[in-house]
């Protein structure tokens, strides 16, 4: 039997039986009631067809330990260091980001639901129209990747994912697991790689993930830790990790001046 570590089953249970005898819950009840209608929606296109039941009903656990779909909803905009090579401003509800990549002297703002935008290098705001579309699409090309390392855990029933319950295994600390695997049809810029993802029993987080360059592989290009979660206004993130990798110094905030997506030389206050 599968036992979750998640209201969210009771909370459908619940539902049946508010239904079926149609009673009106009490309003001591009700910020038990409101967990009903935190149920983590699937995206469109996410290939619920061949996908197993088991798998979908941990990605929902992983959903309901890290704060609940609401509050990934509710958040608007975050910022991280990815590898310490640029930082990212996410501004998650209209899709704005800045870039900035001080080794390269570049700095990207665009929309990455329209590709539209402007870029500076070397303090030279870029004209040439052709130019431009192309670094915009390197730009949403980098938020792809930087991005999925801070958040994947919240786009387990993602567009284009297929989503399979693979086995119970160990982290390479120790940590008994469920692995679940994600392959991916038609979506992001490598729609042929495949991962792996650890979902430690004690906890329904996500600890650890491995990343196989192609799907057909049989063991993984690379398995890295996924841990040192931290709060953030009721969201827990993943950020500087125990193996130093991927995002490092994330802030989320309620409120950021727009002049971060539109004003080259902004600068973040704290």
């Amino acid at each position: 039997m599968l036992v979750l570590k998640t209201k969210r089953f009771h909370s459908l249970f619940l539902v049946g039986v508010l239904v079926l005898f149609g009673c009106k819950p009490e309003s001591k009840n009700s910020e038990s009631i409101s967990e009903i209608h935190d149920l983590n929606l699937a995206a469109p296109g996410f290939d619920s067809i061949n996908s197993d039941q088991k798998a979908i009903a941990w990605a929902d656990a992983v959903m309901s330990a890290m704060g609940g779909r609401k509050k990934w909803d509710q958040t608007r905009f975050i910022s991280w260091d990815f590898f310490r090579r640029r930082t990212l401003v996410w501004d998650k509800h209209a899709g704005n980001v800045r870039i900035e990549v001080p080794q390269d002297s570049i700095i990207y703002l665009t929309n990455i639901n329209d590709e539209t935008g402007k870029v500076r290098i070397k303090g030279k705001e870029v004209q040439d129209a052709d130019s431009l579309q192309n670094l915009l699409k390197r730009a949403k090309s980098i938020w792809i990747n930087d991005s999925y390392w801070l958040v994947m855990p919240f786009k387990l029933k993602d567009s284009g994912v297929t989503l399979k319950y693979l086995r119970e295994d160990s982290t390479l600390s120790g940590e008994a697991a469920h692995v679940l695997g994600l392959t991916f049809s038609e979506v992001g810029d490598t729609p042929n790689n495949k991962y792996e993802v650890f979902i430690t029993k004690s906890d329904s987080l996500v600890k650890q993930w491995a990343f196989f360059g192609m799907a057909s592989q049989d063991s993984a290009s690379a398995i890295w830790p996924w841990d040192n979660y931290k709060e953030y206004n009721g969201l827990l993130l993943s950020s500087d990790r125990s193996d130093d990798r991927g995002p490092h110094d994330v802030q989320v905030y309620d409120t950021l001046s727009e002049e971060a997506f539109t004003n080259f030389d902004w600068k973040m206050t704290e």
